[in-house]
């Protein structure tokens, strides 16, 4: 009986591991991600739903739906950049076919001087300094007290209304100097005029402070007017204080640095770095050369071949001009953008050891037009805000008001640096920018995000080849078909 149940039970045992085995290898037999889930989950009736062991697909958004979240497009914008270079260069070889090679780098030299005995352009650059020694010298004896606040203010007037005036007299009136050379001339005088104009306001605000410390309060003992005393003695300040800033030196450093707010100690880079300044040396140089070629290459003969649809007017064919010349225009903007606003302006500052490097932010990304030119110009910015904006936002205009006169008063900037070189008064350039203030506040009120962008876009592209072709038919009118 023991031996027979003995026998019985290995037979069962070895039965059991049998079966273990055939289960095994049975699990080894099965699709993937079938061992998970035991018996399938619950079915819509209780059961248990046997295909859902076999599951591949999940509620998802498809990658180029906004729910979906990616924001990974950089494959896109290659192709867009490989697109945009493809579309260019067959019109870079259709222009090439058609024209010819017509750069020509001794044709610049005529385009700021017609008679190489005469200097009309450099001859207003150097008289400049004689203003910038009048506004020195005012400030000098504002300092000593011995020149009232009334009389300094009008004759520092004065002196900044001669700034503006006395170039535009001199280009109107001589006949020997280029349009290209007064703009150069005149672009001088316009950034004096303002760097002037801050130099008299942080002055007059120091000689406020100096005034306000000088006269105690009621009450204020002196040796709590002097401040507490240190151990070791008073607290040495570092840099020029006022009126000690009130030199040469410190005046030329301003009018050289690529700023236009005034400071008596500006921030200063440690050391100049050669490398760094080397880049941008050959980038400048690289750019110009290749702004020229674009200029006499591409956007010349499509701005002559604009002349006659503007003259019979044909509408259909001034449109396809204009947006014919939007892509050269467009692509010379921007080139002169990173020549002048990164490679110019670092060459400058790292040579004068200028620390700010702020000449400009992420204008590219602008969703309203107001915002585009807060951040494309910083310079300019900083001074409308100090010198503008603010002060009359202190003798209580509201900030509608003050923001229509900072458009104002560029769009009267930008049609002087046209009109006056060019020696006519259309003001296409000041009603293209008084149009920004309608613009702004369409674009605010019911674009935003993506469309907003697009619209600064589209204003960028289109908005100045119409001022261009606007002045150059009217130029060309006015000096050869009036002539002939």
């Amino acid at each position: 009986m023991g031996d027979r149940g003995a026998a019985v039970a290995a037979a069962g045992g070895g039965g059991s591991s049998g079966r273990r085995r055939r289960g095994a290898a049975a699990a080894a037999r099965q699709p993937p991600g079938a061992e998970q889930g035991g018996g399938g989950e619950p079915g819509p009736d209780g059961g248990h739903d046997l295909g859902g062991d076999f599951r591949c697909h999940k509620v998802q958004e498809s990658l180029l739906s906004s729910a979906s979240g990616y924001s990974n497009y950089r494959g896109i914008l290659n192709w867009c950049v490989v697109m945009l270079v493809l579309s260019n260069a067959r019109l870079f070889l259709e222009n090439l076919i058609k024209y010819g090679i017509l750069v020509d780098p001794i044709q610049v030299v005529s385009l700021f001087l017609k008679d190489p005995y005469s200097w009309p352009s450099l001859c207003l650059v150097i008289v400049v300094n004689g203003f910038v020694v009048v506004a020195l010298s005012l400030e000098r004896r504002l300092a000593a007290g011995s020149l009232s606040e009334g009389a300094g203010a009008v004759l520092h007037a004065v002196n900044l209304l001669a700034i503006l005036c006395f170039p535009a007299v001199v280009v109107l009136m001589v006949t020997s100097i280029t349009p290209v050379g007064a703009v150069f001339a005149l672009a001088i005088y316009t950034v004096t005029f303002l760097k002037l104009f801050s130099f008299r306001d942080v002055n007059k605000w120091c000689r406020e402070r100096r005034e306000a410390k000088a006269s105690p309060r009621p009450g204020d003992g002196s040796a709590a007017a002097a401040g507490p005393k240190k151990a070791n003695g008073d607290v040495g300040q570092s840099g020029v204080t006022y009126p000690g800033n009130l030199t040469y030196r410190n005046l030329y450093y301003f009018l050289f640095a690529p700023t236009l707010c005034y400071e008596l100690n500006f921030p200063r880079s440690p050391r100049i770095r050669k490398r760094f300044l080397l880049r941008r040396l050959f980038e400048m140089l690289f750019f110009i050369q290749l702004l020229v070629g674009l200029i006499q290459q591409w956007m010349v003969p499509t701005i002559q071949n604009s002349m006659k649809p503007f003259r019979d007017m044909d509408y259909s064919r001034i449109i396809e001009r204009l947006l014919k010349l939007a892509v050269p225009n467009h692509l010379i903007w921007l080139i002169f953008f990173y020549w002048f606003f990164h490679s110019c302006l670092n060459v400058v500052a790292e040579v004068m050891q200028f620390g700010d490097r702020e000449f400009y932010r992420d204008w590219w990304n602008s969703e309203s037009v107001t915002y585009f030119w807060q951040n494309w110009n910083i310079p300019v910015h900083k001074w409308c805000l100090r010198h503008f904006y603010k002060p009359m936002l202190k003798r209580g205009a509201s900030k509608w008001t003050a923001q229509t006169a900072v458009f104002l008063a560029s769009a009267f900037f930008h049609e002087y640096l046209v009109s006056v070189p060019l020696k006519m008064f259309r003001l296409w350039a000041f009603m293209g920018m008084a149009a920004q203030i309608p613009l702004a506040w369409f674009v605010s009120k019911f674009l935003r995000g993506n469309y907003g962008n697009a619209a600064v876009w589209i204003s960028l592209i289109i908005g100045q080849p119409i001022a261009v072709l606007m002045y150059v038919h009217d130029y060309y009118v006015l000096n050869y078909e009036g002539s002939q």
